[in-house]
Order: C-alpha cells, then sequence, then structure tokens
C-alpha cells in the first residue's frame, strides 16, 4: 500500500495524463524512446517527470526544479515509484550559469518565477543553469518540457547549441501574462530561426502557430482569464 503523498502524486500524474495535458504528453510519447535523454525544466511536482522517466527508462530523465521542498518532493516521487533513472538537479535553466533571484508568489509555489511578478513574492537565491553547460557533446536529447513561469526566451537561449545538435521535440508554456508580448514574439522567432515549427493546444488539439493570434487565443477578460477553456498557452514545436 502506497502512502498519502504517494497517493496523491499518483492522482495528479494520471489526471494530467489523462485529462489536464493529454495533448502534450501524447505528442511526448510519440518522439521519447526506451534509452532516451529528456530533460523536464520546471519540474514542479513531477506530472510529467513521471511519463518522462517511464517512458524514457532505462535511458535518463533530468529534472530540473530550483525551489528546495519541491526538489525534495520529486526525489520522494522518484523514490515510491521507482523511477531509478531520474536525476533531479536542484537548480534553475536560465541563459548563463550562475545565481539569480527566484520569486515565489505567496501561497502558489508553481508560479516561481526568475521574472519578477506582480504580486506579492518570497525572492530566494538560486543556483542557474544553461544547457549547454550541462549536456555534454555525446548526449542526444530527445525531447523537453519548459515550463518556467515567462523566462522560456531565456532558457532556449542557453540552449541554442543543444536544439541545433539533438533536435529534441519541445513542449513549452509561453503566456504573455508571466512575461511580455515582445518576449513570446522573440521566443517563436528563435525557434523558426533554429528551423523549429510550432503548434499551439487548444481544446485537447494541436492547431498551426501560424494561426495562433494572442488577442483572440490570450484575450484578458475577466479576473481569471487564464483559467478559462479558451486561454491557450500551451506549445508544442519539432524540428
Amino acid at each position: 500500500m502506497i502512502g498519502r503523498e504517494a497517493a496523491r502524486a499518483l492522482v495528479r500524474v494520471i489526471r494530467s495524463r489523462y485529462r489536464d495535458h493529454r495533448t502534450e504528453l501524447h505528442a511526448l510519447r510519440q518522439r521519447i524512446g526506451r534509452g532516451d535523454i529528456v530533460c523536464d525544466i520546471g519540474a514542479n511536482k513531477g506530472s510529467f517527470l513521471y511519463w518522462l522517466a517511464r517512458w524514457s527508462a532505462p535511458g535518463r530523465a533530468i529534472a530540473f526544479e530550483p525551489q528546495p521542498d519541491l526538489a525534495d518532493g520529486l526525489s520522494r516521487l522518484c523514490a515510491s515509484f521507482a523511477l531509478s533513472n531520474v536525476t533531479i538537479e536542484q537548480r534553475a535553466v536560465y541563459s548563463s550559469s550562475g545565481a539569480r533571484t527566484l520569486f515565489i508568489p505567496d501561497g502558489h509555489q508553481p508560479g516561481a518565477s526568475l521574472l519578477q511578478p506582480v504580486e506579492a513574492s518570497r525572492p530566494i537565491e538560486v543556483q542557474t543553469i544553461c544547457l549547454d553547460d550541462y549536456v555534454s557533446g555525446g548526449d542526444m536529447v530527445s525531447a523537453m518540457k519548459i515550463d518556467v513561469e515567462g523566462a522560456e526566451l531565456d532558457v532556449l537561449r542557453g540552449a541554442v547549441s543543444t536544439l541545433r545538435r539533438c533536435r529534441p521535440l519541445l513542449v513549452l508554456e509561453c503566456d504573455r501574462r508571466l512575461a511580455t508580448l515582445e518576449r513570446m514574439r522573440e521566443t517563436f522567432a528563435l525557434l523558426r530561426g533554429l528551423g523549429y515549427s510550432g503548434s499551439f493546444v487548444r481544446r485537447g488539439q494541436l492547431l498551426p502557430l501560424a494561426n495562433f493570434d494572442p488577442e483572440l487565443h490570450q484575450r484578458t477578460d475577466g479576473e481569471w482569464f487564464w483559467k478559462s477553456k479558451d486561454y491557450c498557452n500551451n506549445f508544442v514545436f519539432s524540428a
């Protein structure tokens, strides 16, 4: 019998796979093979990591999560479900390796960002790692999931060599609410320049990025606009 924490984690990963992120995880499942190296950047509580680890085994799943308590929770998750192929890095992926301030919104750990949020937050210093510094020249990364609350452009700028060499599938959150519309456009332009084509997730379907209109698909009407079923902030890029 599994413990209460593991039972809650199992509910989360099943809900993610078959409801909340069904489309994104299906795209990853199609790309990841046994023995692959995969990266979960902004692993949080492991809803994606669980599946990435299972699908890539006996390969390697690397989870980057800078918040100490969440990183500890990922270690317990891996122990509970015998995910022995996971490497947990208590660092934030960024455009450079060093140290930066991470802002954790009060009462909402998943919203932690290297960009200062508007709401009240608690700052902590975290170590950062540039993915091109971390991934060795002999490693072939087949897929990356990136959920870093507005800092995805910085993650990608620090991974250009890896993207050019490995051509991994990318599943990323990109949201004008968490950064700016200009940064979102820069993110798409960077990936197009590297030969990637993109899609966005809308109501469980992947639609061409050419059809994405932030004024329509990321409308800011209403107090909880980002919780609308028509608010689209998850994207899939392939090369």
